[in-house]
C-alpha cells in the first residue's frame, strides 16, 4: 500500500481539500487501484490556520514499491500545482506502507489533540526517507499531510470520503446496495449488525462510512422516527 497524503490546499468559499483528493484519485485511478479516500480531523485550535475543520485528506493506493512512489508523488503534484488557490499553503506527501513507523502514528495522533509545527513534520520525514514537500503560501499544509500518513495508516481512524461507488448513492438507500457498493459491515451503535432495511441520509448526500480495523464500517442509530439513520463521525 502507499500512502498520498494532502492538507491546507483551500481557502473559505473554494473547492475543499476533499474534492482535490477526489480528482487526483480519479487521475491515479487510470495507472492504480485507489482502495479508498479517507478525511482525518486534525486539532482545532486559535494558533493553527485552518479553513473549516482542519481535516486532511489522504489516498489509500493498492501498489507498491520506491518506483511508484515517485511517480504517484510527481503525478499528485502536479495537479495540486495546476489547481493552487491563492490564499491556501498546501503541504503534500507520499509514503510507503514500510515506511511508517510507530513514531509518524504517534505524531498523527498529536496532531489530534496540540499545535505542531514544520520543522517537527520536515525532521521526521526526513528521518523516515519521506518525500515532503509544501507547494506554495506558508508550506504549514506538510504539518498535516505527515499527520493523514500516520492516522491513515492505522486502517483505524477518520472517515471515507471516496470508498468503491458509494458517493453514486445519494439520499435513503437499500443496506443491501450499500454493501456492495463499498462499504463492508454496517453496524448500529449497540453494536447490531444490518443487512436490509433502507439507511437514511440526507437528500443528496452520500454515506460516510468509517474505517475500523481495515474494514469500512457505517454507523447508523435507530431515531424517533423508527428509521436508520446514517451517522457522520469523525
Amino acid at each position: 500500500m502507499i500512502f498520498l497524503a494532502m492538507d491546507d490546499t483551500d481557502v473559505l468559499g473554494s473547492r475543499g481539500t476533499g474534492k482535490l483528493a477526489r480528482s487526483v484519485g480519479a487521475s491515479l485511478a487510470d495507472q492504480y487501484t485507489i482502495q479508498g479516500i479517507s478525511r482525518h480531523q486534525l486539532f482545532v485550535h486559535e494558533a493553527i490556520p485552518f479553513t473549516s475543520h482542519n481535516s486532511c485528506a489522504v489516498l489509500h493506493i493498492c501498489t507498491s514499491g520506491r518506483e511508484n512512489a515517485k511517480h504517484i508523488f510527481s503525478l499528485a503534484k502536479e495537479i495540486m500545482l495546476n489547481d493552487f488557490i491563492e490564499g491556501s499553503d498546501p503541504g503534500i506527501t507520499v509514503a510507503e506502507e514500510h515506511q511508517i513507523t510507530p513514531a509518524l502514528v504517534a505524531y498523527g495522533y498529536e496532531a489530534k489533540k496540540s499545535v505542531l509545527n514544520q520543522e517537527m513534520a520536515r525532521s521526521l520525514a526526513a528521518d523516515l526517507g519521506i518525500t515532503l514537500q509544501g507547494l506554495g503560501g506558508t508550506e504549514d499544509g506538510v504539518i498535516g499531510a505527515m499527520a493523514g500518513l500516520g492516522l491513515a495508516s492505522t486502517q483505524n481512524d477518520g472517515r471515507y470520503i471516496m470508498k468503491g461507488t458509494i458517493r453514486d448513492l445519494l439520499g435513503p438507500t437499500p443496506a443491501e446496495i450499500l454493501l456492495k457498493a463499498g462499504i463492508d459491515q454496517i453496524i448500529t451503535m449497540d453494536g447490531e449488525e444490518i443487512h436490509n432495511g433502507t439507511i437514511f441520509v440526507r437528500e443528496g448526500k452520500s454515506v460516510k462510512p468509517c474505517p475500523v480495523e481495515g474494514k469500512a464500517v457505517l454507523f447508523v442509530e435507530k431515531r424517533d422516527d423508527g428509521r436508520l439513520h446514517a451517522i457522520k463521525r469523525n
